[in-house]
C-alpha cells in the first residue's frame, strides 16, 4: 500500500520591501504617499501649477477660490495655489538639506563619542548638553542672525545651516546610546586586535550598525526642519520674497486680510499641516517597521 509523501510545509511568502512596509504599516504608507506627492509637485512644479508664482494680476486681487483659481490669490494677484506648489519645493530642499546635514554631523558625533569615550565622550557630551538647554527656535534664530544671508543655486545656505544646528546635539545623544552597545562586541575587539584603524572600524564595523535610527531620525527631523523654516520665514529671518515659501506666505499682508482673505492663510497653513503631519506619521511608522523592539 502507497504511503501518502508528508506534506511540506510552505515558506512564508516573502514580499518587496515597500509592500511589506505597506501592509505591516497601512497609516505609513499612506504617510509615504502623500510625501511621494509632494515631492513630484515641488519636482515638476512648472508643469503641475497652472500660474507662475510670481506672475502679478491687480485685476485679481483678492479673489476667492473659483475655478480660475482654485485656491484663490493674494493682495497682488497671485494665485495661491501655485505658490503653495513651488512653495513645497522651499520647503523640501530646505528641510531635506538640513535633516540631513544636521543627522550626518550628529551621527558622527554620536559614533565618535561612543567609540573614544574617556575624556572625548566627556567633552561632546557637555558641548551637546549646552546645546540641548536651549530652545531649538532660539537656537536657530541666533544662529541666522549672525551669520546672514548666503544664497547657493536659490537655496540660503546659511538658514540651512541654521535649521540644521539645533538638530546636531539630540541626533548625536540617540547615535551614541546605539553605538554605545556596539562598541563592546566582541567583533569590534577583534578588528581592533587586528591592527584597523579607527577610520576603517567606523565606517565599516559601527556606522552601518547605526544605519537604521539614522534613517529614522533624518526623517523625522525633515518634518521638524520644515516646521522651522517655516516659522524663521514667518519672522522674516528665512526666506525672504519674492521666493514662494509656506511660513511667508503666512506673514506679511497675509495677517492684514485673514478677514477680507482667510484663504491666504487657510491653505498654506494646511500644507505645512499636512506635510509636518505626514513625515511625523512616516518617521514613526518607519521606526515601528525597522527597530525589533516594535515587533511582535
Amino acid at each position: 500500500m502507497a504511503t501518502a509523501a508528508p506534506a511540506i510545509a510552505s515558506a512564508p511568502r516573502r514580499y518587496p520591501a515597500l509592500i511589506a512596509f505597506a501592509i505591516a504599516q497601512p497609516l505609513g504608507a499612506v504617510a509615504l504617499l502623500v510625501v511621494i506627492a509632494m515631492a513630484l509637485a515641488a519636482t515638476f512644479a512648472e508643469v503641475v501649477a497652472p500660474y507662475d508664482p510670481l506672475d502679478i494680476d491687480f485685476g485679481a486681487m483678492l479673489a476667492a477660490p473659483s475655478p480660475d483659481h482654485w485656491f484663490g490669490t493674494d493682495s497682488f494677484g497671485r494665485d495661491i495655489l501655485s505658490r503653495v506648489i513651488y512653495g513645497a519645493r522651499t520647503a523640501l530642499a530646505i528641510g531635506l538639506l538640513s535633516s540631513l546635514m544636521g543627522c550626518t554631523l550628529g551621527a558622527a558625533l554620536g559614533i565618535a563619542s561612543a567609540y573614544f569615550g574617556g575624556k572625548v565622550d566627556m567633552a561632546i557630551q557637555r558641548v551637546v548638553d549646552i546645546f540641548l538647554a536651549f530652545p531649538i527656535i532660539v537656537l536657530a534664530l541666533v544662529v541666522v542672525a549672525i551669520l546672514g544671508r548666503l544664497p547657493v543655486l536659490g537655496v540660503d545656505m546659511n538658514l540651512v545651516l541654521a535649521i540644521a544646528v539645533p538638530i546636531v546635539p539630540k541626533v548625536a545623544r540617540v547615535i551614541r546610546s546605539s553605538a554605545l552597545t556596539i562598541v563592546t562586541m566582541p567583533y569590534i575587539d577583534a578588528a581592533r586586535t587586528a591592527g584597523y584603524s579607527h577610520t576603517r572600524i567606523i565606517l565599516r564595523h559601527i556606522a552601518p550598525n547605526v544605519a537604521a535610527p539614522y534613517l529614522i531620525l533624518f526623517t523625522a527631523f525633515i518634518a521638524q526642519a520644515i516646521l522651522l523654516e517655516a516659522s524663521l520665514s514667518f519672522l522674516g529671518l528665512g526666506v525672504t520674497e519674492p521666493t514662494p515659501a509656506w511660513g511667508l506666505m503666512l506673514s506679511g499682508s497675509a495677517s492684514d486680510f485673514y478677514r477680507e482673505a482667510p484663504w491666504m492663510i487657510l491653505f498654506p497653513g494646511l500644507a505645512i499641516s499636512l506635510a509636518v503631519f505626514a513625515f511625523n506619521l512616516f518617521g514613526d511608522a518607519l521606526r515601528d517597521y525597522l527597530d525589533p523592539k516594535f515587533k511582535t
